[in-house]
């Protein structure tokens, strides 16, 4: 580990914990156990640009284990989005950008809105699919416009949700290898020990799921490991990845490794001694040394190049494949078809009565044939909701020879919940 990447990770752990302590309420354990995770995965892997948000072919990060959420803000602020060190001191007060769970279309760089346990996860298994589908329809040979990861950060009361489980056994099924979960495994939760209820072997079950397994067993401090599984998990196609890291929530505080850390400020003694203990001066908070700026700084100038580069890429793909980079823009923009609506049944009182998943499957076959990004699905009741067109073809792992990724009927199995978190 480099001086810079402990003093960056002291950083978010000590400025997460101000956050909590600012506000008088908040998570600070998960925080600091998990900053180096995040460090290793922010600085070295994911490829995004802050100074647009919004660049199509990023990488998503989700923080399925929202109530972490000063960790992602952080993170955010250290990279240069929109989010000030003003908007750090004001965490999770009224109107401020940086609520008590990370939320979608309220702060800049967060992608999805997570909260309830397990949601996050599986939203992350839904972006998965988002993904591969794209990079079905659109990638040719030498122009893969579509070509990014998904990671999340995940914790152990996500993996307990049967939501996640129902996502997580769906996203082996269908190979997504372009998916990354890092567990943060700290063994607590608000009771406790998650001996109390939650003895299971995770990555034994995940691999029965078809998951790429792996473990790093001192998150706290092993950072080429970090970097090491990381890297194979990324490299995997095949398979989505789960990645074991064994932490120490509140990491450095007082009652690090208990549930005294998981949901209260640190006080203002403990996180005094934290501050002692990192190097940072107690009387002082919210700082962030000059060097850790640069450090992320330099992480952010990467990403903008990486978009610069796939614009280039974009623009050569638009005079090899003028159709596609039309539909693609199209999407991009959120414009629907010109004439769609045209495409839609006609009714009148007169007419005789039809069951409604008679005529949901009417209205459905007609829009599926003028909306080529209209995806749909079924719990294992295809036959009896009728939501599957004519010639839809199924999204399933090509190898299978059940349809292809660029396929949009989802067979979600019985699997309601994780259908609707997906």
């Amino acid at each position: 580990m480099t001086n810079i990447d402990q003093l960056s990770i002291d950083t978010i752990r000590v400025l997460a914990a101000d956050m909590v302590q600012a506000a008088n309420s908040g998570h600070p354990g998960a925080p600091m156990g998990c900053a180096p995770m995040a460090h290793v995965l922010f600085t070295q892997f994911i490829n995004a640009n802050p100074k647009n948000s919004d660049w199509f072919n990023r990488d998503r990060f989700v923080l399925s284990n929202g109530h972490a959420c000063a960790l992602q803000y952080v993170l955010l602020h250290l990279l240069g989005y929109k989010v000030t060190m003003d908007d750090l001191k004001n965490f999770r007060q009224l109107n401020s950008v940086t609520p008590g769970h990370p939320e979608k279309t309220h702060t800049d760089g967060v992608e999805v809105t997570t909260g309830p346990l397990g949601q996050g996860i599986s939203n992350a298994v839904g972006m998965a699919i988002a993904e591969r589908h794209l990079a079905a329809t659109f990638n040719r040979p030498e122009f893969p416009v579509v070509d990014s990861t998904v990671y999340a950060i995940a914790g152990d009361g996500c993996l307990q949700e049967g939501v996640a489980s129902e996502a997580c056994s769906l996203a082996g099924h269908l190979e997504l290898g372009n998916l990354v979960v890092l567990y943060d495994s700290n063994g607590i939760q608000i009771d406790g020990s998650t001996k109390l209820g939650f003895t299971e072997d995770v990555l034994k079950r995940y691999e029965a799921y078809g998951w790429h397994t792996l473990e790093v067993a001192d998150g706290d401090n092993d950072l080429p490991a970090l970097t090491r599984a990381i890297a194979e998990a990324k490299a995997e196609k095949t398979r989505p990845s789960i990645i074991k890291v064994t932490t120490t929530i509140g990491y450095g505080a007082a009652k690090a490794g208990t549930a005294g850390v998981h949901g209260a400020p640190l006080g203002a003694e403990s996180l005094a001694a934290v501050k002692s203990e990192f190097g940072f001066d107690a009387k002082q908070s919210f700082t962030v040394p000059e060097d850790v700026y640069k450090y992320y700084a330099q992480r952010a100038a990467a990403g903008a190049e990486k978009e610069r580069e796939w614009r280039e890429l974009l623009a050569r793909y638009a005079e090899a494949h003028p159709d596609l980079h039309a539909d693609l823009q199209r999407r991009l923009a959120g414009q629907l078809p010109e004439g769609w609506e045209k495409a839609l049944p006609r009714y009148t009182p007169a007419d005789k009565p039809l069951a409604t998943r008679k005529l949901s499957e009417t209205a459905l076959s007609a829009l599926a044939a003028h909306i080529p990004e209209l995806m749909g699905g079924s719990a294992d009741l295809t036959g009896s909701n009728l939501t599957r067109w004519k010639d839809a073809v199924d999204f399933q792992p090509e190898p299978t020879g059940l349809g292809n990724y660029a396929g949009r009927y989802l067979r979600f199995g019985v699997r309601e919940h994780g259908m609707a978190a997906i």
